[in-house]
């Protein structure tokens, strides 16, 4: 079930409240009049014209409407009701939560009902999270005067009906007290939305079924489609404004949530009163599921490369340790075998120590390496060898205890590794020159490992290769997660992306070195491959190919293939493989095997690139 909610109440003075919403022209002198003593509430006038309700605090009685669903299950209980009476004012909502803890509400849906209750404003993840508030009644009683009552109609949730424009711009200030405009922006369409009946019909999945039991739709299928059915993320201001969660109250005995993928659709009608969470923003909290339709989407193979190309692969393979289930090790072998088509050079992200997140000091990660190699030749594939450094014990973020890094795999009967000794958690690598040609000073290495920019995050590692007597430097990378950064949909907009500073810094960094490989060999052969955890537009993607050191492949795919990761239902591009000048034409594959699908074996899906010296 998805996750529940704390109960999270303001607490302000009931005049002060009363005169600051009539100043604002929130309510009507009226509405004031009889919000004093609480009586005469409608829940349009909870909710108001704003964000937050210009009753917040205030104690209401006797608020009439009819109740249109029940949260029965998890600590956040409760029920939505809604006044089949609505005024005729667009911002303002007509439905509203009635939370109850852990007490499931005797109540059904029909229920005509007069709610007592105090108006609060909760924040999922707590108002420090900066996402936006849900208006809710708490401490409540009602009564119930009839039963069987018609529904309010849904509203349905289309193309024209949701703006094109994603939220107001407060120059990276809240938006909470600015009025309503559901006929210009998407985030204010939604808000004056909230607790109320809304449906979406044959609903196109763009984010696939996650261990919740969640998946996304959208209400704008034809918006930046990708080829496989998605929605594409290529700037930050669109956003793809239709995009909404669906969740369930539907006991999972009674209706099985739906495993869908990218690409099919709910068809029919999917309606129930619109939530707000801290996992995904605006939720269909669904009391009616469309039926799926499957539209068999398929797992992507790459073509093998050819004896004269070098095939060079990137994969983040999630958080893999020994205590890993077999069955990932067997299909991360798979697709590496079959898939990818065995790549010569595999840079791998997300490989953990050899016992996992246990935290005792362990940094080591020769045995995940190995059950990996072995589940790889027991899937016919090469015998790979792997080069990788261990960090320093939790010092490169990700799971604590778990020191993740990256890692190469090569094939050594299609390439060699040079190895140079003094590589470590804490040397540098440097750049040299051997017979006019740049060399590392160290292979493997770390790139600039006691940087600032690399605090709690993974530092690179260099390796040099040689193919059919060509030397080519790989850089993998991980560059530091999105953690802090404000959702989409924060109250605060634009959101501010406060990790893009450390990314952007990090990517100078590997700029920086790729440009001593190039000083020392303006001929030399650098791959940048790895989960940069951002998006070709970026300022880190531009500041790591700054000064046309680097070529990022993905710019170079037709816009509907680029995306390699899913994220409520944004198709977006996190991983990247990048190439030196001299290397020149290639052939780059972003091989769709996991983001788009409910069964992954990792949330990445892995990139290779083919490149013939």
């Amino acid at each position: 079930m998805p996750t529940d909610r704390p109960a999270h109440r303001r607490t302000t003075a009931t005049g002060f409240l009363i005169a600051g919403a009539l100043a604002a022209g929130l309510v009507t002198p009226a509405q004031s009049a009889s919000a004093a003593d609480g009586s005469g509430v409608r829940i349009h006038d909870i909710q108001g014209t704003t964000r937050v309700s210009p009753l917040a605090g205030q104690q209401v009685r006797d608020v009439p409407g009819v109740v249109t669903a029940v949260k029965a299950f998890g600590s956040a209980r409760g029920f939505w009701f809604q006044d089949p009476d609505p005024d005729h004012d667009a911002a303002t909502s007509e439905g509203v939560f009635v939370f109850t803890g852990t007490t499931t509400p005797a109540v059904a849906p029909g229920d005509s009902v007069l709610v007592s209750g105090t108006v609060g404003e909760y924040y999922p993840g707590g108002e420090a999270a900066g996402l936006q508030s849900v208006t809710q009644l708490t401490k409540a009683t009602w009564t119930v005067r009839s039963s069987g009552n018609p529904l309010p109609a849904a509203v349905r949730l289309t193309s024209s009906a949701v703006p094109a424009r994603y939220a107001p711009d407060a120059h990276g200030g809240s938006i909470e007290k600015l009025p309503l405009k559901p006929g210009r922006y998407a985030l204010d369409r939604y808000e004056s939305l909230e607790g109320m009946r809304v449906e979406v019909r044959d609903a196109a999945v763009v984010g696939a079924t996650n261990e919740h039991k969640e998946l996304w739709v959208t209400a704008d299928p034809r918006h930046d489609r990708t080829r496989r059915g998605g929605t594409l993320y290529g700037a930050y201001d669109d956003p793809n404004s239709a995009r909404v969660k669906v969740a369930s109250l539907i006991p999972f005995a009674q209706h099985p949530f739906p495993v869908a993928d990218v690409g099919d659709a709910l068809t029919g009608t999917t309606a129930g009163p619109l939530d707000y969470d801290n996992f995904g923003g605006y939720t269909l909290q669904a009391t009616e599921l469309g039926t799926l339709a499957d539209h068999e989407l398929a797992r992507e193979t790459t073509r093998k490369q050819r004896s004269d190309e070098l095939a060079v692969a990137t994969y983040n393979v999630e958080n893999l340790s020994p205590k890993t289930p077999q069955a990932k090790f067997d299909r991360l072998a798979a697709a590496l075998v079959t898939n990818l088509a065995s790549p010569d050079v595999v840079a791998l992200e997300e490989v953990q120590d050899d016992d996992g997140t246990v935290n005792d000091g362990v940094v080591d990660a020769g045995q995940t390496l190995k059950k990996l190699t072995d589940a790889i030749a027991a899937a016919g594939g090469p015998a790979y060898q792997w080069r990788q450094i261990s960090p320093v014990n939790n010092q490169d973020g990700g799971q604590p205890g778990g020191n993740i890094r990256t890692a190469f795999l090569f094939n050594p009967a299609r390439v060699s590794f040079k190895d140079v000794p003094g590589g470590d958690a804490t040397t540098p690598v440097k750049v040299t020159r051997e017979n006019g040609k740049a060399a590392l000073s160290a292979s493997p290495g770390r790139v600039a490992p006691a940087d600032a920019a690399w605090t709690n995050s993974r530092k690179p590692l260099a390796g040099q290769f040689s193919f059919r007597g060509r030397d080519v430097f790989v850089v993998a990378n991980h560059f530091n997660s999105k953690g802090g950064d404000q959702g989409l949909d924060s109250r605060f907009q634009p959101p501010a992306r406060s990790s893009e500073i450390q990314r952007t810094q990090q990517a100078q960094l590997v700029n920086g070195f790729v440009k001593q490989l190039l000083a020392a060999d303006k001929h030399a052969n650098v791959i940048v491959a790895g989960d940069l955890n951002d998006y070709q537009f970026s300022p880190a993607l531009k500041a790591l190919t700054a000064g046309c050191v680097l070529t990022d492949q993905v710019d170079r795919l037709p816009k509907k293939e680029r995306y390699g990761y899913v994220y409520q239902g944004n198709s977006q591009v996190l991983d990247h493989m990048l190439t030196s000048r001299h290397i020149g034409r290639v052939d780059y594959d972003i091989v769709h095997i996991n983001a788009e699908f409910a069964d992954q074996a990792s949330d990445h899906d892995p990139q290779v690139l083919r490149w013939r010296p």
